[in-house]
């Protein structure tokens, strides 16, 4: 699958079971890693944020017909996680690609997508969070030019949920 071929595109309210289907099956290979009553909090928040207001875009990915990735977009760290972590610029959160669909430029597409509405929408950096749970994820951000942005982590439970930031106005990522 060619970059070229993954058609990145808003998603429609007929998308949401699709898209609630490739979080489950994306965020699927953590259940084992996590107690079993952490990951059931998490797997039920990752399945209602599909029908959750907040994000003021949510990008799919689709790949012949198919819909393979979702991420979503929030304005701010008040919108994102109902909290201020002082990040009033543009949040990508729940980045999502199909087991199936990885290793094929379908994260990069979709973080391109959103580093591009991020600078439309008005913002000077995009920001994320991940775990070190998400090894794969934290080096394809950094290959992509995100760095670490201490400030913003944050804690749930005793996990340290690390910050990344990408600076728009010179991403590499944007002259993909």
């Amino acid at each position: 699958m060619a970059q070229s071929h993954i058609l990145i595109r808003d998603a429609e309210d007929r998308d949401r079971e699709a898209i609630r289907e490739v979080l489950l099956a994306a965020y699927g290979q953590y259940e084992g890693t996590m107690p079993e009553e952490r990951w059931i909090e998490y797997k039920n928040n990752i399945a209602a944020s599909v029908d959750a207001p907040g994000p003021f875009a949510r990008l799919v990915a689709e790949w012949e017909g198919r819909l393979v990735g979702s991420a979503a977009l929030f304005d701010s760290s008040i919108v994102a996680y109902g909290r201020d972590l002082g990040i009033e610029s543009p949040i990508v959160r729940l980045i999502a690609v199909s087991p199936e669909a990885r290793g094929q430029g379908v994260a990069t597409a979709l973080l391109r997508e959103s580093a591009i509405r991020a600078k439309a929408h008005g913002g000077d950096t995009l920001h994320l969070h991940t775990s070190d749970l998400m090894a794969s994820a934290v080096r394809l951000y950094e290959r992509l030019g995100f760095e670490r942005a201490f400030d913003k982590d944050i804690y749930n439970g005793d996990i340290l949920v690390k910050s990344y930031r990408l600076h728009l106005n010179d991403a590499a990522l944007l002259k993909i």
